[in-house]
This record gives structure tokens, sequence and C-alpha cells, in this order.
């Protein structure tokens, strides 16, 4: 009888689930607050380096309950600016930055980032936080696959996103001084890849 009273409990707990399936969490939208998040790039060659900044024009970033679901970032590459100069080596490092030999802000002035896939490294213990992220960079009409690691912070009104990952402006067709492209470039070579530290932050 006892058995009998434990089955059937079994069966109702069954039949329950199934006409009551847990409530599936909703997605929420946060947008890009272009003015408190940031974009830093450093760049090296063999006789120095640069750094700087771009500035978003726009973006969103989607959420399921706490975690990272997706998100589209739009940059302004007519905002390109380099930190490390002033006056007139200033002017001429962010005019060549602008002009065809790199970026071809007059063409391109709009690089993308765009989210599309954001994995908890362990998401039920201390490292919840830690994801990381697939996405398609667009830099000058070209999309190229990014994989880099995140620091995401998710709440009821906000999201936050940290993340370093380094770029291969070969991929992008930015061929100047790249040794990718040209050979004895000597000390005129100009590193391939560039440094990017990110800051999202976007609210409801």
């Amino acid at each position: 009888m006892k058995k009998t009273m434990i089955l059937l409990s079994l069966i109702g707990l069954t039949i329950s689930a199934i006409a009551n399936p847990p409530a599936k969490k909703a997605d929420a939208t946060y947008n890009v607050d272009v003015n408190a998040s940031t974009f830093k790039w450093h760049a090296t060659k063999v006789t120095g380096e640069h750094s700087g900044i771009v500035k978003y024009s726009k973006g969103s970033i989607t959420t399921t309950g706490n975690t990272l679901k997706g998100a589209e970032i739009l940059v302004d590459m007519n905002t390109l600016d380099a930190t490390d100069l002033t006056g007139e080596y200033h002017d001429k490092l962010v005019g060549h930055l602008k002009s065809e030999d790199f970026f071809s802000v007059a063409n391109f002035g709009t690089a993308t980032i765009k989210v599309k896939s954001a994995t908890a490294i362990k998401p039920n213990g201390k490292d919840a936080n830690n994801y990381n992220i697939v996405a398609d960079l667009t830099i000058k009409g070209i999309t190229n696959e990014v994989t880099f690691p995140a620091l995401v912070v998710v709440n009821a009104k906000q999201v936050i996103v940290n993340a370093d990952l380094s770029i291969n402006r070969a991929k992008f067709d930015i061929r100047y001084g790249s040794a990718s492209f040209f050979t004895d470039l000597g000390d005129k070579a100009i590193s391939d890849n560039f440094d990017v530290k990110v800051r999202v932050v976007a609210n409801k």
C-alpha cells in the first residue's frame, strides 16, 4: 500500500510538472549609455607605440534573467582619436589613421560589434559573471569572428561589460606598414595586432 501511495504521488508530481512547466525568463533590452562607455585602443610598432579612444554611437544589450544573451554596438569611427600626442603630431597621426591607409573613415564611418553567443564560464559559481564571448566584428565593411573573455554584471536597471581583446588589423585589409603584406619594412613595421579595452554601460 505504501509503495502504491509513493508511486501515485510521483505520478501526480510528474503530471503537475507537465501541466505547469516553470515560466521562462523573459528577455530584457538595455540601451548603451555612450557617455558612460569607453573604447580604448593601443597599438605598437618597432620604434614606439600609440594609444587613443573611439566613441560609441549607439547600441543595445539583451539579457535573459541575469544572463547576457546578445548585443549589438556601433562604433563611430569619425571620433577616432589619439591620446598620447598633442599639436601637429597628434593631427598628423589621427589624419593618417582615418585615411585609406588605415580605417578609411570617409567610406566606412561605422564599425560594429555583434555578440553571437555569450557563455558563462561557471554559471552557478563565484565566477558566474565571467563569460566567453563570440562576436562578429565589422571594420571597413569586412566581418570577422572574434572570441574574448568578458566580465558581465547584470541587474534590474543596468548591464556593465568589461573586456580586453586583441584585433588583427590585417584581417580587415588594413595593410599599411604590415609585415603580412610587405617585406623589408625594417623599423617601419607596425604590428598587425592592436589591443582594445572595452567598457560598455547599458541602462533600461
